[in-house]
């Protein structure tokens, strides 16, 4: 019983670990466009290799999933 929790813990904070680590990077780059937008008055960027852009993809979805999950985990524990 003890080590299904403790594999329960670990996989929990594996998941928060890459949601938060994924919102973070969602937020530098929306620094970096907003900076270039602002230096040069638009931006614009090109991806040709699709194996980055499938696995930047998922990675948004992961982090969109676990934002809803954040913020409806933050607005239960209000009531």
């Amino acid at each position: 019983m003890k080590a299904a929790a403790n594999i329960n813990r670990r996989i929990r904070m594996l998941f928060h670990t890459l949601g938060l680590s994924c919102l973070g990077g969602a937020i530098f780059l929306q620094v970096l466009v907003f900076a270039d937008i602002a230096n040069r008055g638009y931006f614009m960027a090109v991806e040709n290799n699709p194996a980055i852009l499938t696995f930047e993809i998922i990675l948004t979805a992961f982090a969109l999933i676990y934002f809803i999950y954040i913020y409806l985990r933050f607005i239960r524990s209000i009531r």
